[in-house]
Protein backbone atom coordinates (compact mmCIF):
# COMPACT_ATOMS: atom_id res chain seq x y z
CA UNK A 1 0.00 0.00 0.00
CA UNK A 2 1.47 3.62 -1.02
CA UNK A 3 1.11 6.48 1.75
CA UNK A 4 -1.85 8.33 2.37
CA UNK A 5 -2.46 12.20 0.91
CA UNK A 6 -5.62 13.67 1.81
CA UNK A 7 -7.62 10.96 2.06
CA UNK A 8 -6.37 9.12 -1.38
CA UNK A 9 -3.76 6.34 -1.11
CA UNK A 10 -1.19 6.90 -3.52
CA UNK A 11 0.43 4.08 -5.18
CA UNK A 12 3.58 3.52 -7.52
CA UNK A 13 3.38 0.92 -10.37
CA UNK A 14 2.54 -0.03 -14.28
CA UNK A 15 -1.01 2.27 -15.57
CA UNK A 16 -1.47 3.99 -11.63
CA UNK A 17 -1.48 7.88 -11.79
CA UNK A 18 0.06 9.42 -8.63
CA UNK A 19 -1.18 12.31 -7.84
CA UNK A 20 1.72 15.17 -7.79
CA UNK A 21 2.08 17.75 -5.35
CA UNK A 22 3.26 21.34 -7.36
CA UNK A 23 4.79 24.19 -5.53
CA UNK A 24 4.27 27.32 -6.63
CA UNK A 25 6.48 30.46 -4.70
CA UNK A 26 5.58 33.39 -5.33
CA UNK A 27 5.57 37.48 -3.44
CA UNK A 28 4.63 40.78 -3.59
CA UNK A 29 1.54 40.99 -5.62
CA UNK A 30 1.60 37.22 -6.69
CA UNK A 31 0.89 38.38 -10.04
CA UNK A 32 3.69 35.46 -11.56
CA UNK A 33 2.64 32.99 -8.67
CA UNK A 34 -0.98 33.32 -10.25
CA UNK A 35 -0.15 33.54 -13.66
CA UNK A 36 1.69 29.58 -13.39
CA UNK A 37 -1.24 28.30 -10.94
CA UNK A 38 -4.18 29.11 -13.53
CA UNK A 39 -1.43 27.63 -16.23
CA UNK A 40 -1.34 23.92 -14.17
CA UNK A 41 -4.89 24.03 -13.55
CA UNK A 42 -5.88 24.61 -17.18
CA UNK A 43 -2.46 22.29 -18.57
CA UNK A 44 -2.71 19.60 -15.42
CA UNK A 45 -6.40 18.84 -14.35
CA UNK A 46 -6.92 16.86 -11.24
CA UNK A 47 -3.37 15.25 -11.75
CA UNK A 48 -1.70 17.11 -9.56
CA UNK A 49 -2.32 19.21 -6.18
CA UNK A 50 -1.02 22.84 -6.97
CA UNK A 51 0.13 24.58 -4.07
CA UNK A 52 0.05 28.55 -3.69
CA UNK A 53 3.03 29.67 -1.41
CA UNK A 54 3.03 32.92 -0.80
CA UNK A 55 5.81 35.15 1.10
CA UNK A 56 2.94 37.43 1.92
CA UNK A 57 -1.14 37.32 1.96
CA UNK A 58 -2.04 38.98 -1.64
CA UNK A 59 -0.03 36.60 -3.28
CA UNK A 60 -1.51 33.49 -1.72
CA UNK A 61 -4.94 35.18 -2.42
CA UNK A 62 -4.21 35.79 -5.95
CA UNK A 63 -3.04 31.88 -6.07
CA UNK A 64 -5.87 30.85 -3.86
CA UNK A 65 -8.12 32.78 -7.25
CA UNK A 66 -6.19 31.46 -9.68
CA UNK A 67 -7.29 27.74 -8.69
CA UNK A 68 -4.39 26.44 -6.27
CA UNK A 69 -5.55 23.53 -3.99
CA UNK A 70 -4.24 25.52 -1.04
CA UNK A 71 -2.07 28.00 -0.27
CA UNK A 72 0.20 28.70 2.50
CA UNK A 73 1.53 32.55 3.71
CA UNK A 74 5.18 33.14 4.98
CA UNK A 75 8.36 31.50 5.33
CA UNK A 76 7.81 29.07 8.27
CA UNK A 77 5.04 27.46 5.94
CA UNK A 78 6.97 28.04 2.77
CA UNK A 79 9.79 26.01 4.50
CA UNK A 80 7.59 23.58 6.35
CA UNK A 81 5.69 22.74 2.54
CA UNK A 82 8.52 22.43 0.13
CA UNK A 83 10.08 19.08 1.88
CA UNK A 84 6.71 17.12 0.27
CA UNK A 85 6.85 18.38 -3.10
CA UNK A 86 7.50 17.27 -6.47
CA UNK A 87 8.02 20.11 -8.35
CA UNK A 88 8.94 23.75 -7.46
CA UNK A 89 7.84 26.49 -9.62
CA UNK A 90 8.85 29.97 -8.78
CA UNK A 91 11.33 33.00 -10.29
CA UNK A 92 14.96 32.68 -9.72
CA UNK A 93 14.55 34.90 -6.72
CA UNK A 94 13.25 32.15 -4.34
CA UNK A 95 16.80 30.49 -4.50
CA UNK A 96 18.23 34.47 -3.70
CA UNK A 97 17.99 35.68 -0.07
CA UNK A 98 17.04 39.04 0.22
CA UNK A 99 14.87 39.61 -2.80
CA UNK A 100 11.67 40.16 -3.56
CA UNK A 101 11.53 43.55 -1.16
CA UNK A 102 12.84 41.13 1.65
CA UNK A 103 10.18 38.97 1.23
CA UNK A 104 13.09 35.65 0.57
CA UNK A 105 14.14 34.96 3.82
CA UNK A 106 17.54 32.62 4.21
CA UNK A 107 14.85 29.85 5.73
CA UNK A 108 12.91 30.03 2.62
CA UNK A 109 16.35 29.68 0.25
CA UNK A 110 17.34 26.72 2.48
CA UNK A 111 14.36 24.64 2.29
CA UNK A 112 13.96 25.36 -1.56
CA UNK A 113 17.25 24.00 -2.08
CA UNK A 114 17.35 21.20 0.42
CA UNK A 115 14.22 19.89 -0.78
CA UNK A 116 14.19 17.04 -3.05
CA UNK A 117 12.01 18.07 -5.56
CA UNK A 118 12.63 19.63 -9.38
CA UNK A 119 13.05 22.84 -9.35
CA UNK A 120 11.67 24.75 -12.34
CA UNK A 121 12.60 28.51 -11.53
CA UNK A 122 11.82 31.67 -14.12
CA UNK A 123 15.17 34.19 -14.89
CA UNK A 124 13.24 36.99 -13.79
CA UNK A 125 14.72 38.90 -10.84
CA UNK A 126 15.28 42.65 -9.48
CA UNK A 127 18.70 42.70 -8.12
CA UNK A 128 20.91 42.92 -11.39
CA UNK A 129 21.97 38.74 -11.54
CA UNK A 130 21.79 38.26 -15.48
CA UNK A 131 21.19 34.74 -16.95
CA UNK A 132 23.34 34.27 -19.83
CA UNK A 133 20.84 32.51 -22.92
CA UNK A 134 17.67 33.81 -21.64
CA UNK A 135 17.81 37.29 -23.70
CA UNK A 136 14.99 38.28 -25.85
CA UNK A 137 11.82 35.92 -24.00
CA UNK A 138 9.06 37.51 -23.44
CA UNK A 139 6.91 36.70 -20.52
CA UNK A 140 4.42 34.50 -21.69
CA UNK A 141 6.86 32.22 -23.42
CA UNK A 142 9.01 31.74 -20.54
CA UNK A 143 5.38 30.90 -18.60
CA UNK A 144 4.95 28.50 -21.76
CA UNK A 145 8.61 26.80 -21.22
CA UNK A 146 7.92 26.79 -17.89
CA UNK A 147 4.63 24.95 -17.51
CA UNK A 148 5.94 22.37 -20.45
CA UNK A 149 8.74 21.44 -18.56
CA UNK A 150 6.52 20.62 -15.58
CA UNK A 151 4.21 18.50 -17.48
CA UNK A 152 7.47 16.46 -18.61
CA UNK A 153 8.69 16.30 -15.09
CA UNK A 154 5.12 15.17 -13.79
CA UNK A 155 5.04 12.61 -16.55
CA UNK A 156 8.39 11.41 -15.63
CA UNK A 157 7.43 10.52 -12.43
CA UNK A 158 4.07 8.97 -12.79
CA UNK A 159 5.66 6.31 -15.12
CA UNK A 160 8.38 5.99 -12.92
Amino acid sequence: MGRRYDGIVMTKGPGVIVKQNICVIDGRGGGMGSRLVAGLVSHMGSRCDVIGLGTNEVAAEAMRQAGATRVAIGATAIAETVPAADVILGTLNVVMPGTMLGEITPEIVTAVLASKAKKVLLPLNRVQVEIVGTEGHTMDRLIDECLARVRVAVQATCQA
